[in-house]
């Protein structure tokens, strides 16, 4: 049997590095569709960022669409779910997105170029669950391999210094460029370059909707919280259930 081949080598070399990464790939998914389903929080980051305030301001300054200003917070949060579950479901119902005018009638709130975008966030959450997918299967495979085996995880300490260290070094690196700046860096990385994914405040209901970007940094500290409380609780899980299988 080849060296690479040989389940020593396995086991020291490779086991960990792959378990962590599909749980990594796993833990991340989950901490997303758990958020999605209270709507990313956005009650919390309306009130915190006093997105209403925000709204009639640059509401009635808007060049396409009119009366936003005078939707209710009740409204904001129900358009915003609709978005949510839009995007999360392949992008289906974003033209189909309305909110009331004065006089009753339901005026569209996205615009074609709006609703190209989120179709490809949405396209983009369809990979990211592909992929945490992915590193939930890889997960159970090497988790059970660990179990059959007998292994036990490294120690907690280690792993929860390289858990912090990662985090706060990709931390300090976001700080240290500007979040801003690696925001806008993202969009320009991850979407076509054809497509429209910066959208001024005067322009847009949804951007307006969204206080972007700042409810985005907010939801981004949310995603990073309850990953660190999912992948604490998970990794002391399966130290508890690999080490009394080793016994």
């Amino acid at each position: 049997m080849p060296y690479l081949l040989n389940r020593h080598f396995f086991d020291r070399y490779l086991l960990w590095p792959l378990l962590l990464i599909g749980h990594l790939l796993a833990v991340s998914l989950l901490a997303w569709h758990l958020l999605a389903q209270v709507n990313f929080a956005y009650p919390l980051g309306y009130q915190w960022l006093d997105v209403h305030t925000h709204i009639q301001t640059f509401g009635p300054e808007n060049r396409y669409k009119d009366h936003f200003e005078r939707t209710t917070k009740k409204e904001h949060y129900r358009l915003f779910g609709e978005i949510t579950r839009a995007i999360q479901n392949g992008g289906q119902g974003l033209k189909d997105i309305h909110y009331t005018l004065p006089d009753g009638q339901l005026e569209p709130l996205l615009r074609p170029p709006e609703v190209v975008h989120l179709q490809d966030v949405a396209n983009l959450v369809r990979d990211v669950y592909r992929l945490g997918l992915f590193g939930a299967m890889l997960l159970i495979l090497t988790l059970s391999y660990a179990y059959y085996r007998r292994c036990r995880l490294p120690p907690a300490r280690k792993l929860l210094i390289g858990f912090t260290i990662a985090i706060a070094a990709l931390a300090a690196l976001i700080l240290l460029i500007g979040p801003v700046r690696v925001f806008y860096a993202l969009h320009d990385y991850i979407f076509p370059d054809d497509n429209p994914w910066f959208f001024y405040y005067q322009d847009s209901l949804m951007t307006t909707l969204m206080k972007a970007p700042d409810l985005f940094g907010l939801i981004a500290v949310f995603l990073v919280a309850l990953f660190a409380v999912l992948w604490g609780v998970s990794i002391w899980a399966m130290a508890v259930l690999l080490r009394r299988r080793a016994h």
